[in-house]
């Protein structure tokens, strides 16, 4: 099981190398170096190969490392990689831009300006409770998430589309937790595998910001065990920021929809944040949100 977790800062000479679970940095590179092949990353393949992806050497030739030193950070035995390191290490797995961020993030080399670190609070000293601005969108289906997806808070369209068939209970919800395991959630998805893996990306990216923090350790223990689903997509690492889209829904009323969706996070970086899922006028589906809103 991979949890999210803070990388090794130093080592004392002959001890054993970090275990996957406290060296999150290992577990990355052996994935994203498992996928990549080699004629996607530009090099001859020779020998016999038993997994398709790139051996050791070839990504540390590629990332213009030796072999000695990337065996070493594979393993936890090296620490404290540069940040030209890593960036190379980057550029040779051909990451994306919310990929890079999230391998500088376990391992301590964020740029800065990459965090968000500002305060909410306007010039006369006072603030919109972030947890309240959901109120002010009555037609739109909009969730308060926390930074493990914890449904804080919620529009009442928000609710008949993604929680009118669940019981009442003093816990919040959690739509990580509900697409993995409850039916309903699931058929609510014309594409379930897509959301999935989009849910499971997402909460790598937000967890590397918070690395150590014992929700997401819980949720994804939780979950690694009670879904085998989410415990194979999490043993990839996929990453992704997800701040917009369209999801594609069946309503068991209104048929099919169409929900195009934005991301806006807490301007005091605290990983809470609103998800808002709106569709054009004039369509099916903005019918169908006036009709939920009623």
């Amino acid at each position: 099981m991979d949890v999210m977790s803070t990388p090794q800062r130093s080592r004392g000479a002959g001890r054993e190398p970090a275990p996957e679970a406290e060296y999150p940095l290992g577990d990355f590179l052996r994935a994203h170096r498992a996928r990549l092949t080699p004629e996607e990353a530009g090099i001859s393949s020779y020998g016999v190969r038993r997994v398709p992806g790139l051996r050791r050497e070839e990504l540390a030739r590629l990332a213009g490392v030796s072999a000695n030193y990337y065996t070493r950070l594979e393993q936890g035995e090296a620490t404290n990689p540069s940040a030209s390191v890593i960036d190379a290490l980057a550029r040779a797995l051909r990451l994306d831009a919310d990929a890079t961020v999230y391998l500088r993030g376990i391992v301590g080399t964020t740029a800065p300006g990459t965090a968000s670190a500002v305060s909410a609070a306007s010039e006369d000293g006072m603030a919109l409770t972030f947890d309240r601005i959901v109120d002010l969108m009555p037609t739109t289906a909009a969730l308060t998430l926390s930074q493990t997806n914890d449904v804080l808070s919620h529009t009442p369209v928000a609710h008949e589309l993604f929680f009118a068939h669940l019981p009442p209970r003093d816990e919040p919800w959690n739509t990580h937790r509900l697409l993995f395991t409850d039916p309903h959630t699931r058929d609510l998805y014309r594409d379930w595998a897509r959301e999935a893996a989009l849910a499971v990306a997402s909460l790598r990216f937000h967890a590397a910001a918070h690395p150590g923090d014992p929700a997401v350790r819980a949720l994804v223990g939780e979950l690694s065990v009670t879904s085998g689903e989410f415990a194979t997509l999490w043993a990839e690492h996929p990453v992704r920021r997800c701040t917009r889209g369209v999801k594609h829904l069946t309503h068991p009323e209104f048929g099919d929809l169409d929900l195009e969706y934005q991301m806006l996070h807490a301007p005091d970086g605290d990983g809470r944040r609103i998800l808002i899922h709106s569709a054009p006028p004039g369509t099916p589906t903005a019918d169908a949100l006036a009709l939920l809103a009623g």
